[in-house]
């Protein structure tokens, strides 16, 4: 098996071997504009793509990469060079094992050169093996902080092919394609606040209309529906400003409240 090395606290470190990246001025160029794509509001998704599609384009070695997200048994796979990723994933969902699964829930990079003949996933291994092809996988987390998004994977039909050159070329698209997912989460809980705070705004204008009180009467009128009907304060206000989305049985029910 060919050394490589692992990523911790955004370190490179090579186990069994001299980690070693050449200059490469194309390659600068190219993280270059990721940073800037990202720094000027560019869709992070399409970063995220962006990047597996670099890592099979840059790293001799790749012939296929994606990105795995799991949430608790939910496996899914954000951005993917081509169709093969996804069968990896979903392979690793049927069987709640694999590489990549072990890189985000241990907290480590995962790799096999021979995944025909691993054993530390024995369900999942053998039919990889024979509905993928692939032979070596190199999974590296994904995160910021303490917090872990992901995993960036990379993969071939070559046994034992990924060295530490090529762990060390991963490494990087794993840290900017962490950037990107973490902007992206940023960008929709800015907007999901933003939306929240115009249904409540809206919910709180009809009810000052309906009931001819103040604003801040007409919101403690939410509030008090909120926690006497266990729900969110913007579920309440939802049904204020959509009460047709609303079945009829408990539209009239919550109207009383109101």
């Amino acid at each position: 098996m060919v050394p490589y090395p692992a990523v911790f606290g955004g370190e490179v470190r090579n186990y069994g071997g001299q980690v070693s990246v050449d200059p490469a001025v194309d390659l600068a160029h190219t993280f270059a504009d990721i940073a800037l794509a990202l720094s000027d509001g560019a869709d992070p998704t399409t970063v995220l793509d962006r990047i597996v599609h670099l890592s099979t384009e840059t790293i001799d070695s790749c012939e296929h990469a994606g990105i795995t997200a799991v949430e608790g048994r939910t496996v899914s796979s954000p951005a993917s060079s081509d169709e093969l990723p996804a069968i990896v994933d979903r392979l690793q969902a049927e069987t709640g094992e694999g590489p990549c699964i072990d890189t985000i829930r241990e907290h480590k990079t995962s790799y096999t050169g021979r995944l025909s003949a691993e054993d530390r996933w024995p369900a999942f291994a053998g039919r990889s093996s024979a509905e993928s092809g692939v032979e070596s996988v190199l999974s590296l987390r994904l995160f910021v902080g303490a917090d872990t998004l992901g995993a960036l994977n990379l993969y071939s039909s070559v046994p034992d092919t990924f060295g530490p050159h090529d762990a060390a070329m991963a490494a990087l698209f794993a840290t900017h394609a962490a950037l990107a997912w973490s902007v992206s989460q940023t960008i929709a809980d800015l907007r999901a606040g933003i939306d929240t705070r115009q249904l409540i705004g809206e919910a709180t204008g009809i009810l000052m209309a309906r009931q001819h009180v103040t604003r801040a009467e007409a919101f403690d009128v939410l509030r008090r529906a909120s926690q006497r009907l266990n729900v969110k304060l913007w579920v309440i206000a939802e049904r204020v400003v959509r009460p047709e989305d609303e079945p009829e049985d408990e539209g009239e029910e919550h109207s009383r409240h109101w």
